[in-house]
């Protein structure tokens, strides 16, 4: 008997062809934050995870059950000699969606990357020996599932052998602690390696050795934004091994310094306590760089001493807005020196929330059942006997008429002033909160009107009073889920370019995948940092596989000409070891360094 080709496969002894290579990544996309039920998931994750980590700190565990060494010493290659120079890159904020994501690690995994800046000098860059993830690994919420899927995977496809794995140390963000940080430590914590990196911390707080007396250490701030005491003794131990001349790069998951200002009546006070604590008392004033994420843009501050603070939280999560907190000047002599997006175009950016029903769809369809609800018992009621349209008059009446309009319309307003920024005091969170649900009142009311007028004519044809309320119910729930989330564009455009409140839902609300941002740093032989902020204007949204071993799994598409190279966001900031020194542009390339390998890690423990 003849065997059908599709038989082959069964054949014993015979294997099956390689499964055909997908023509599209297998990522996923942005975050969409006003989807009810990713509000939902959140909301009580961040609750659990609040809870119990108030009640069973993690840290103080690991602490004990989790020796690591003092220090992992990158100042000396894996022969044990000194290094001259070593690259380390820092990329905060990630594991969104795959477009602006993988762009990011793309480009952090090219082993040469040529930047440009303002002024048309290139500058040719090696990828990271070291590779410092500062905070929110992942989103919506940790768990092992989106780990593999936002971070994981664009990271190796990313790499794809193109050149050794860098070495990873991962500092811990808000979003990793909802499920009380369990994926991050078996991810981060465990020495696990990926074919995109290799891991080395066993705590979620850690310090780096580097060339030339400088010290990195990544600190852990729990959804408390507080520092246990293991890990200030930690830090005090590491501290008693530098030197007077060393200097230190501060990781922390949240900028204080903006942090402060962004909610001042949160009771974050203790936040600035901690790192004054950690940077006076235990590091004496060592700190020349502060590094921090959670703001998903770029701003550096510098003071008269060339002391850096800069917020780089551009990893691949959504844009944060940079018009808002207004911080060109911080205390300690700390001024604003760049912005990225610029603010006039952030503030011009906050003007899609206009689209807000197109961005948000689910989020529509909820608030057209709000509305439906709100609205259908008085259309039932105004369609009783109706002969003609009624006045605006009568739909007033009918609704201070049903007791369910009534206690749904509270419950709308409750919930709008919940909603409501707090960061003008509690009046103003009342008072914008109220008119905010009156306004959903007021077009709920103007909406169910305008449905009885409709259904006012069709009264004679539609002879059953069901087939007439179900018709209007229909209209209730399209005209909702239309203009229920206009409003709430309109509260959210007004409340922030107006009001200044409101600065993670007016853009969280807009998923905004470009103007992403990583740090690339250089040691050099000098002993000089060298500082590349890198910036992505749009990133690509199209993408195809790559031909070549020198090349990524998946390579922007030439067809997606809109998409916008990786250059430098403003000169290179180039740091001394005491003082900051004029920017000198370097135009050749790299010079030669102690590569690691990844069978013998580049540095050991101290």
């Amino acid at each position: 008997m003849a065997v059908r080709a599709s038989d082959v496969s069964r054949i014993p002894g015979r294997r099956a062809g390689p499964a055909p290579l997908p023509d599209t990544p297998p990522g996923k996309p942005m975050v969409s934050w006003f989807d009810p039920a990713v509000l939902a998931k959140s909301g009580l994750k961040a609750l659990l995870s609040g809870t119990f980590g108030r009640q069973a700190d993690r840290r103080l565990l690991d602490a004990v059950a989790r020796p690591q060494p003092l220090a992992f010493d990158y100042s000396v290659d894996d022969t044990g000699h000194p290094r001259d120079e070593l690259w380390l890159d820092y990329v905060s904020d990630l594991g969104d969606g795959w477009d602006s994501t993988y762009a990011v690690a793309s480009a952090v995994m090219a082993p040469q990357l040529a930047l440009t800046d303002g002024s048309g000098a290139t500058h040719v860059t090696r990828g990271g020996d070291v590779l410092v993830f500062g905070g929110d690994e992942v989103y919506p919420t940790a768990s092992v599932a989106e780990y593999q899927s936002r971070t994981v995977v664009p990271y190796e496809e990313a790499l794809n052998r193109r050149r050794h794995r860098p070495h990873l140390f991962a500092v811990p963000g808000n979003h990793d602690w909802y499920d009380g940080l369990v994926s991050f430590t078996r991810l981060f914590c465990q020495g696990r390696r990926s074919e995109g990196w290799r891991t080395q911390q066993r705590r979620s707080y850690f310090a780096l050795r580097l060339p030339h007396g400088w010290w990195l250490l990544g600190t852990d701030m729990q959804l408390e934004s507080d520092l246990d005491a293991p890990q200030v003794e930690f830090f005090q131990k590491v501290a008693g091994q530098m030197r007077g001349t060393d200097r230190v790069i501060l990781c922390n998951a949240e900028p204080a310094w903006i942090k402060q200002q962004v909610t001042p009546r949160a009771g974050r006070g203790f936040l600035d306590n901690n790192i004054d604590f950690l940077e006076q008392r235990v590091l004496g004033k060592k700190v020349s760089v502060f590094l921090a994420g959670d703001l998903h843009h770029y701003r550096r501050h510098e003071d008269a001493d060339g002391r850096q603070k800069i917020v780089a939280g551009g990893g691949g999560a959504f844009l944060h807005p940079t018009h808002l907190p207004k911080v060109d000047q911080r205390p300690g002599g700390f001024v604003q020196k760049a912005s990225y997006p610029p603010q006039r175009t952030s503030r011009r950016l906050t003007w899609r929330n206009l689209a807000f029903t197109a961005l948000n769809p689910w989020f529509g369809a909820f608030m057209g059942v709000v509305y439906t609800l709100l609205g259908w018992g008085v259309a039932a009621n105004l369609n009783e006997g109706a002969v003609g349209a009624p006045s605006f008059r009568e739909v007033i009446n009918a609704a201070l008429q049903s007791t369910g309009s009534l206690v749904l319309g509270a419950g709308v307003v409750l919930g709008t002033v919940a909603f409501a920024d707090d960061r003008r005091g509690p009046l103003w969170r009342k008072t914008a909160g109220i008119m905010h649900g009156l306004a959903h009142l007021a077009v709920a009311l103007l909406l169910t009107w305008g449905v009885s007028a409709v259904a006012a004519p069709l009264a004679a044809e539609l002879q059953w009073s069901i087939r007439r309320d179900l018709f209007s119910g229909l209209l209730l729930l399209g005209g909702g889920a239309l203009v229920g989330p206009l409003v709430v564009g309109v509260y959210l455009l007004l409340s922030l370019n107006v009001f200044s409140c409101h600065p993670n839902e007016a853009f969280s609300s807009l998923s905004i995948p470009d103007w992403k941002n990583f740090l690339r740093l250089h040691f050099d032989t000098e002993g000089h940092l060298t500082v590349y902020p890198v910036g992505f204007r749009r990133v690509p949204r199209r993408w195809k596989r790559g031909r070549s071993p020198e090349e990524p799994v998946w390579v922007p598409d030439p067809a997606d000409t809109r998409a916008t190279p990786p250059r430098l966001i403003e000169p290179p900031i180039v740091i001394g070891r005491t003082k900051a020194l004029p920017v000198k542009p370097e135009t050749g390339p790299p010079g030669p360094t102690d590569m690691m390998v990844d069978e013998h890690p580049p540095g050991g423990a101290v």
